[in-house]
């Protein structure tokens, strides 16, 4: 109903905005990512999703419209609701959540707060044909470089490293070098840890 809104920003939070619209007010809830992507201007436009509850009308904001595309498709899965969308959103890059998405990675998924090792098998299971096909991803390739980073972790955790901490390392190893064989990723992880 509401696509987007253009205006003057008269308040800004990392987890909402109030744009005034022609003497309307309008109270826009917003992710993180949006927040950061928000430039230091008077006058904003943010993409919107118009949520209509029985109780409620919430306005969701944002700043791609990719953000929202990716919002409405975490909204389409069971057990997932404009709160937990956002969050995740929030906690992670929506790249980070289309990729993991693709590449079948539950941990990625799951290490969002509040969300169960069972809503991440069904956000993957619901959004992967969809997210390989609406962003013309390469499934095998993604899958081959989340396997190096998966023996890689079960190396370390058998070397006695905290899994979490080991997680931390090994992201960001394989985000410099997505190529990285499972010996790479340990030899610099242990460099680290």
């Amino acid at each position: 109903m509401i696509a987007h809104l253009q205006g003057k920003l008269v308040e800004k939070n990392p987890t909402e905005v109030v744009i005034d619209c022609g003497g309307v007010g309008y109270h826009v809830n917003i992710s993180l990512h949006t927040f950061s992507l928000i430039p230091n201007a008077d006058f904003i436009k943010l993409y919107t999703h118009l949520q209509i509850k029985e109780d409620a009308h919430t306005l969701y904001g944002f700043v791609e419209k990719s953000e929202r595309e990716i919002f409405r498709m975490l909204l389409s899965v069971s057990g997932i609701g404009a709160g937990i969308a956002r969050t995740m959103l929030s906690s992670i890059e929506p790249k980070q959540i289309i990729n993991a998405i693709a590449a079948g990675d539950v941990g990625v998924i799951q290490s969002i707060k509040g969300i169960g090792n069972k809503t991440a098998q069904r956000v993957i299971l619901d959004l992967k044909e969809k997210v390989l096909k609406l962003y013309d991803l390469d499934e095998v390739s993604v899958v081959q470089n989340n396997t190096n980073r998966d023996e890689a972790l079960s190396a370390l955790e058998v070397l006695g490293f905290v899994r979490k901490t080991s997680e931390k390392v090994v992201e960001k190893i394989v985000k410099e070098d997505p190529e990285a064989t499972v010996e790479t990723i340990i030899k610099k992880a242990l460099k680290s840890l």
